[in-house]
């Protein structure tokens, strides 16, 4: 039978359950796993395609949720996507993804185009917020959640985590590996991770029980692999009075990727002249050779997280707001790897310090 003639009462009876079990099963709301495989099953044998404009006008929803990030190459975006995508499938929901660019002004403009109806809801990381935006999100008709900095004092959802803890991690473990010339190299101060990532850094080497020699930080133009290749060019130029850089704490794994890069155009090892941290744990930085000491802060349960939110929101929208805290942790691979064991080892399987469980609190 082809897809034009199927309708949802011949997927039910073929299925043998009431066209409420099937439409229940086929939007993924309240049906059983056995009873939704029953239903699909049905309706792949059938032919049958949902009508979906027909559904959000009944429903008075798009099913439609946008994801929008300053830059959808970055491999953290793309994992907190894909896991986006795995709690609102089940519920009948797309995916839109979006591009805000680099200015604040152009994700105040996505957000307040949310009148227009194109979507149900919006999951928004933004790399940087101002008051505007803010506003922007407490008068949205539809219900936002932001992946980022914590928005507890406005009342509006947010996924956020403590890069600032992530990047002290890092400072300790290069320092307890025995580096002591310190070199951090971050992107834009007005960025919301780059002003995190920054308080991090300093107050790990400013704090009284420091044992390194010298600290120094260079700023990148961007988080990306070539701006950390030039950002690392300029700081291992630098010879401080201490002695050549050992360590270096990039604010993420591509940056991390360029200062390696970088250090191979100078002829230095990784690790055994410079010991390089990244941070996100991306995919990219785990099959990078050498495999990349990191900071996980949760990217795809952070994805999670927000997609249950807004599926949360549109449900009951007189909710309060909430925010969740995802632990950051470290995940130790080769590019800090002990170079004073055993010759002809080699560190391959990865080591974490696994964080506390997430923790949520509401706004009231």
């Amino acid at each position: 039978m082809s897809s034009s003639r199927a309708t949802l009462i011949q997927v039910a009876q073929r299925a043998g359950v009431s066209l409420a079990s099937t439409s229940r099963a086929l939007h993924g709301t309240g049906a059983s796993q056995a009873m939704v495989d029953r239903v699909r099953a049905a309706a792949a044998e059938l032919g049958y395609s949902p009508d979906a404009t027909g559904r959000s006008l009944r429903m008075k929803r798009t099913f439609q949720v946008a994801f929008a990030v300053a830059d959808i190459g970055n491999p953290v975006y793309v994992e907190m996507l894909t896991a986006i995508h795995e709690v609102l499938a089940p519920h009948g929901y797309r995916v839109v993804v979006m591009s805000t660019g680099q200015t604040v002004a152009s994700t105040v403009d996505l957000v307040r185009s949310l009148g227009s109806g194109f979507v149900d809801g919006l999951i928004v990381s933004p790399l940087r917020t101002d008051d505007a935006l803010v506003e922007a999100i407490k008068q949205a008709p539809v219900p936002v959640v932001v992946i980022g900095r914590s928005l507890d004092e406005h009342g509006i959802d947010s996924v956020s985590t403590d890069s600032a803890a992530g990047l002290g991690q890092a400072v300790a473990h290069l320092v307890e590996i025995g580096r002591r010339r310190i070199g951090f190299v971050n992107g834009p101060l007005d960025t919301t991770p780059g002003a995190a990532r920054q308080r991090g850094f300093d107050a790990a080497t400013t704090a009284p029980g420091f044992q390194g020699d010298h600290a120094e930080t260079e700023r990148a133009a961007d988080f990306t692999v070539s701006a950390g290749l030039d950002a690392a060019r300029r700081l291992l130029a630098r010879t401080p009075a201490a002695g050549r850089f050992d360590a270096v704490v990039a604010a993420n794994d591509l940056l991390a990727i360029g200062v390696i890069r970088a250090a191979g155009e100078l002829g230095l090892s990784v690790p055994g002249d410079l010991a390089v941290t990244g941070m996100d744990d991306t995919e990219i930085g785990r099959v990078f050779q050498p495999s990349l000491t990191s900071v996980s802060l949760g990217s795809a349960d952070r994805g999670r997280a927000a997609a249950q939110l807004v599926l949360d929101r549109v449900g009951d929208a007189v909710e309060p707001a909430r925010q969740i805290a995802i632990g950051p942790h470290l995940v130790v691979r080769e590019s800090t790897a002990d170079t004073t064991a055993t010759a002809g080892t080699t560190a391959t399987t990865d080591t974490a310090v696994r964080p506390a469980a997430s923790k949520e609190k509401s706004a009231r």
